[in-house]
């Protein structure tokens, strides 16, 4: 977890003084940010932000600035931003990227940041405390970046890894690696009964997003003569994604020519998704491989699969299949993993002492 000391501060005789400080845990991820805050609300919206792009647009839809659903529905009329990309706002990392691109995206991620605390409801005047998740290695530079977009929202924040945030909120804090296959990247992270290092953590940006641009080379190979974008092919993968052997036919609806025409795409569905496996599998020998050797058993045996992807029908399944040829593992798949991160976040913010906290106001 990163965040900045703040020294000087008792914690019992803080929080006797601010007992009105709304706690929320917010996952951040590429394609869709969940919150989770201490009242019990629990929200979630795709990461797409959406301003006019002209007088007519904005008589239109009578608001500045639109989100998730709403902003994917009217997107013909606005300027649509995704800010974040591969879990961290788009080219926070990138030397010589064009400034008005990386002014855009972090007003766009500070605007979803805060639509996203709005939907936690906090009370007027209330202070809010916020822990975010970002990807297990994203750069100090990255995770400045969204304390900066953060902090015309939040009173404090602290940043942790995601699915360092997925094992705390399922209390599997030792002998348990985790896999959080988010749109833009997958994280996995060993957890030693200790705060994870760096060598307990691997991102991939074989992800959601990957799957999307595979499946749509597949969809053209299939369907040479239709027309479709990779909104239409997001929506399809996350209502058919499996990579099982046996699955009800996937048939959809593609335009050719402007006429409607019908394409059976089983075939590509599974081969598309199953090309998130190996990758994975991989990283997970990795880890177990360097974890102390009295200890390895116990990891493979206790693999979490969390985030969008693992809602692709089978694959914690054919995650198992694969492991065997490197030894074999275990792997369940959290029951809500919407909302995950968000909670393990949430339990981190319950618990962190107030000196940790990265003060922003």
């Amino acid at each position: 977890m990163e965040s900045n000391s703040s020294a000087g501060f008792d914690r019992n005789d803080y929080r006797k003084e601010n007992e009105s400080i709304l706690y929320v845990g917010i996952d951040l991820g590429t394609s869709r940010t969940s919150i989770s805050a201490s009242n019990g609300v629990r929200e979630t919206v795709a990461s797409i932000v959406g301003y006019p792009r002209d007088v007519v647009s904005k008589k239109l839809l009578q608001r500045d600035v639109l989100f998730g659903d709403e902003a994917v529905a009217n997107r013909l009329a606005l300027d649509v931003y995704r800010p974040l990309e591969h879990g961290v706002i788009k080219h926070s990392d990138q030397a010589g990227a064009p400034s008005e691109e990386v002014e855009g995206n972090l007003e766009a991620a500070r605007a979803l940041i805060q639509h996203a605390v709005s939907l936690a409801r906090p009370k007027p005047g209330q202070l809010v405390y916020g822990v975010i998740g970002c990807p297990a290695q994203a750069s100090i530079h990255n995770k400045q970046s969204i304390i900066e977009a953060a902090r015309e929202v939040l009173d404090s924040v602290v940043i942790c890894s995601e699915p360092f945030s997925v094992a705390y909120g399922l209390h599997r804090l030792q002998h348990c690696l985790v896999i959080d296959i988010g749109a833009g990247t997958t994280d996995l992270c060993r957890m030693k009964g200790s705060m994870p290092d760096e060598d307990d953590q691997i991102t991939l940006t074989q992800a959601g997003d990957f799957l999307d641009h595979q499946l749509y080379e597949l969809f053209k190979s299939r369907c040479p003569d239709a027309s479709f974008n990779l909104n239409m092919i997001r929506d399809i993968k996350e209502t058919h994604a499996f990579v099982t052997e046996a699955a009800e036919p996937v048939v959809v609806t593609f335009p050719v020519r402007g006429r409607p025409q019908k394409f059976d795409v089983t075939a590509e569905v599974r081969k598309g998704c199953s090309r998130i496996v190996e990758p994975i599998c991989e990283a997970v020998d990795r880890l177990v491989a360097t974890f102390d050797p009295e200890f390895q058993d116990h990891l493979r045996n206790n693999v979490i699969l969390a985030g969008g992807g693992s809602r692709i029908h089978g694959l914690d399944r054919a995650l198992e299949d694969a492991l065997q040829a490197y030894g074999g593992g275990k792997v369940r798949a959290v029951q809500e993993p919407v909302y995950a991160g968000a909670n393990g976040a949430l339990k981190i913010a319950y618990d962190m002492p107030v000196e940790a906290w990265e003060q922003l106001r």
